[in-house]
């Protein structure tokens, strides 16, 4: 709680300082006390993005995308194609997605935010979308190479009512191509592969 009326503190500060300058007030702005300082420094420290956030640049840019889904293990995939305009936002810290395509013959178009959580230490992920009202939120890590990002969550199951487990695995294969494979569980429990995206840089 400190911590949050020190921030809040200091947006006040920084605003007061502001309204000072443009009045051309000579008065000295109020110095922080050594306490003030540390907080100052460690809230930075897990503000500032780092190597963990360079490593998804090669999810920025604009991309055709080809998705391949199954509705249960052994069926035939149902395969559509679409776009993805992949931003930096918020000097870096995440990646935003916008989505457009179709699913099941329909419009389809989703938004999704991916980061890392400097003090987790987790990459962070979250996906709206429209054909459901619901909020994705996934965490993950990425392996040795910076290559591989793998994470999992759980959404709600509209038909059994109860939540359902997820497991992503991105691939970054090069410069230009990347590939997410989400993985869910058929009705035994067991997982299988439930949607392949592949993303090919315009």
């Amino acid at each position: 709680m400190r911590s949050k009326i020190f921030v809040l503190a200091i947006v006040g500060l920084a605003a007061a300082g502001l309204t000072a300058a443009i009045a051309q007030d000579t008065k000295a702005a109020p110095q922080m006390t050594a306490e003030q300082q540390a907080e100052m420094a460690t809230y930075m420290k897990y503000a500032t993005p780092g190597q963990a956030h360079a490593l998804l640049k090669p999810f920025v840019g604009s991309f055709n995308v080809t998705s391949t889904m199954w509705q249960a293990p052994g069926t035939p995939p149902e395969v559509s194609k679409g776009t993805s305009e992949n931003t930096w936002v918020l000097g870096e810290r995440w990646v935003q997605q916008h989505f457009k395509g179709e699913v099941m013959g329909m419009p389809f178009e989703g938004i999704g935010f991916t980061g890392y959580d400097n003090f987790k230490k987790k990459y962070v992920g979250t996906w709206i979308d429209s054909m459901s009202t619901m909020l994705m939120v996934s965490t993950g890590t990425a392996d040795a190479s910076g290559k591989t990002f793998t994470a999992t969550g759980t959404v709600d199951d509209v038909v059994t009512g109860k939540p359902a487990t997820f497991r992503e695995a991105t691939k970054v294969i090069d410069a230009n191509t990347h590939v997410m494979e989400m993985f869910g569980a058929d009705k035994t429990g067991k997982e299988f592969k439930m949607m392949e995206i592949v993303y090919t840089r315009k």
